[in-house]
């Protein structure tokens, strides 16, 4: 039966639910391709266990909350954030585990949409364990959203265009010199953002202009590093340039077009660079997928591939840094080769987050919805 969830418990269930979202947090960059998940042992009003997923392969979130709370888990209620898997994976299934426990409720954020994982809610059910679906059911999806689009079996990975703007919406313009857009908090708050990422993604301009590394050097190292990624239609990626010197310490891919040179692409694979011929951009982005199992992809510019991305509807979620400077005429602007709308029509983007970084604003645009999972709430007992 699907209703609301009941008016006197709404208030704590989303403010435990909450905490295990937090929670959940903590396993960025350790988890994938597994979703990050939280999760809150509460008895009597009082969280007694917490745990989050803390490592793929290792031990899952209610795992670890069930052995914190120990005997005050029997007849406790549980928090998690995605639904208890149902299945024998690297570890046994999380339903057993809170059935051993003797726990009286369950309340879960999202349902699991993998077929395989599925079903622990029903099986709880069943049980005689109470279950609850849908509290604060929009964060959890948006904080596993790669994990969802991959499981609802996307063909392309969950795509981020991260753009650097001024407060004119010029694109730093590397032809008049060096020099950054945005300050140093910023940039390593983009470093934590590539740290979480299977990819990370330039165009050829962006590669040729600013020579980069793209690894993560600012944040955290995640367990594994994410894939360097060049757009790169006729393999004009030079072979003397960081990304190729480095290539077998950290693997690099170039998406190029299906008539691009041989002999040059002959020579970056020979220095340890993947070739991958591709109709277009959206063929890139599905060759990904399929042959390197990027399932969460961070496009950092420039102007040109980012209107590519944008004029195919490639693009799932557009971050922002403005920086506080005014860069005025002849500078490079974003999206190009995009068909200008009317201001009175143009689609409205909702806003997922906002905040000061910094000297600098970052702002979080949901172009495409988070993957469902499931009911947005759903509650009953076994029947």
């Amino acid at each position: 039966m699907t209703t609301a969830l009941p008016t006197e418990t709404s208030s704590a269930d989303a403010r435990f639910m909450r905490r295990a979202l937090q929670l959940a947090r903590r396993g960025r960059g350790w988890t994938a391709p597994n979703p990050m998940v939280g999760a809150v042992v509460v008895r009597d009003g009082v969280v007694v266990g917490e745990g989050w997923h803390e490592r793929y392969g290792g031990p899952h979130a209610e795992v670890h909350a069930l052995r914190a709370a120990g005997a005050a888990a029997q007849g406790a209620t549980v928090y998690v954030t995605l639904e208890p898997c149902n299945h024998h994976g690297k570890t046994p299934p999380c339903t057993d585990a809170l059935l051993a426990a003797g726990v009286a409720r369950v309340v879960i954020a999202v349902a699991d949409p993998m077929p395989l994982a599925a079903g622990g809610a029903d099986r709880l059910r069943a049980a005689g364990v109470r279950v609850d679906v849908g509290v604060l059911a929009s964060e959890a999806r948006e904080l596993n959203a790669s994990f969802l689009h991959a499981a609802i079996g996307a063909e392309r990975p969950w795509v981020t265009l991260k753009l650097a703007l001024s407060l004119d919406g010029a694109l730093a313009d590397h032809t008049r010199g060096p020099g950054w857009l945005t300050g140093p908090t910023a940039r390593r708050a983009v470093h934590r953002m590539r740290a979480d990422r299977d990819a990370v993604a330039v165009g050829i301009g962006t590669a040729l202009a600013d020579d980069p590394g793209l690894t993560v050097r600012h944040a955290t190292p995640p367990r594994v590093p994410p894939l360097r990624v060049v757009f790169d239609r006729t393999l004009r990626l030079p072979l003397d340039g960081q990304l190729v010197r480095t290539a077998r310490e950290v693997p690099v891919a170039v998406v190029c077009g299906p008539t691009a040179d041989p002999a040059r692409a002959a020579a970056l694979a020979a220095a340890g660079v993947t070739v991958l011929p591709a109709r277009d951009a959206r063929d890139g982005l599905r060759l990904l997928r399929r042959d390197h199992d990027v399932r969460d992809l961070m496009v950092e510019g420039g102007a040109g591939l980012a209107g590519a991305l944008w004029r195919q509807g490639l693009v799932d979620r557009l971050v922002i840094f403005q920086a506080p400077v005014v860069l005025g005429d002849d500078t490079v602007r974003p999206f190009a080769g995009v068909t200008g709308l009317r201001a009175a029509t143009a689609p409205r983007l909702p806003v997922v987050a906002r905040r000061a970084v910094g000297d600098d604003l970052m702002t979080v645009y949901a172009v495409h919805p988070a993957p469902g999972a499931g009911p947005e709430s759903r509650t009953g007992h076994a029947t």
